[in-house]
């Protein structure tokens, strides 16, 4: 593989660079100094919470670009753009339609904070993995001094099974997304990582054929289609897999650090 002219790197964070436990490796650590060097810059782009992608990345979090709540948030240069939100009566709408399914968890996530109504122990421990700022409300629909970027739904057991059904109407207004096993999002009609990553290639200045994209589930497809070196996870959901162009190891055998390495050796 040619790696010679990328100049952007782009990788999803769960069930891509992190770990099942929930780590990035001291691999990519060592290996973030190289491509700064070698003029890559590099973008991590997520379903996840802004400060929770920012808190994974601590030691380079102002080097690089962040896509946060599946491209409603963006930081490039130190600069946070919101770059689109929820209306206050698609929230309220989806909020009250998800108040009809069982067994949901409905996270409303915002510039500055995410927001719950539940105070089942179960749910927060595993809503702080990708949550770091928070707050619990006693009704969701009260909140309206925040800018709404995507509503998150957790299912304990399958998003696409007993979530998506419920809520399949609401793809008439707003944006469906099936983001893991776990997880469905709900978000602006135009909003997914490629709108953002297209956006952060135009001001770049970077194409299609120098940017280098890693994904593993269905929330990454469209950033896929941006990148002439696109790469699905071993790991990954089969329509990820369909749409790359190219498959690595899985996120336990550090699929991504070793085709950073061909990168870093090539260049």
């Amino acid at each position: 593989m040619d790696f010679s002219k990328v100049k952007l790197v782009v990788t999803d964070m769960d069930g891509t660079l992190l770990n099942d436990q929930g780590i990035v490796s001291s691999k990519f650590f060592n290996q973030f100094p190289k491509l700064k060097a070698l003029n890559v810059h590099f973008v991590a782009a997520s379903g996840r919470q802004f400060q929770s992608i920012a808190n994974k990345l601590n030691p380079i979090k102002d080097q690089i670009s962040i896509i946060a709540e599946n491209g409603g948030i963006m930081q490039c240069n130190n600069q946070i753009d919101v770059l689109l939100k929820l209306s206050r009566q698609n929230v309220l709408k989806s909020v009250e339609t998800l108040r009809t399914v069982e067994n949901c968890y409905t996270v409303l996530c915002g510039a500055k904070s995410a927001y719950i109504e539940t105070k089942d122990a179960f749910f927060i421990d595993k809503f702080k993995e990708y949550y770091n700022a928070y707050k619990i409300v006693d009704d969701l629909t009260t909140i309206e001094d925040d800018d709404i970027l995507k509503i998150a739904v957790y299912h304990a057991e399958s998003s696409e099974k007993f979530i998506f059904p419920h809520t399949k109407h609401l793809a008439n207004e707003l944006e469906l997304t099936v983001s893991s096993q776990n997880w469905l999002d709900i978000s602006h009609p135009e909003a997914n990582k490629g709108y953002a990553l297209k956006k952060l290639q135009k001001k770049m200045g970077v194409t299609k054929e120098e940017t280098l994209v890693f994904g593993d589930y269905n929330n990454d497809i469209e950033m896929l289609q941006l990148a002439d070196f696109s790469y699905a996870m071993e790991n990954a959901h089969p329509n990820v897999k369909q749409t790359a162009r190219f498959v690595t190891k899985s996120n336990n055998e550090d699929g991504v650090e070793v085709i950073l390495d061909e990168l870093i050796y090539q260049k």
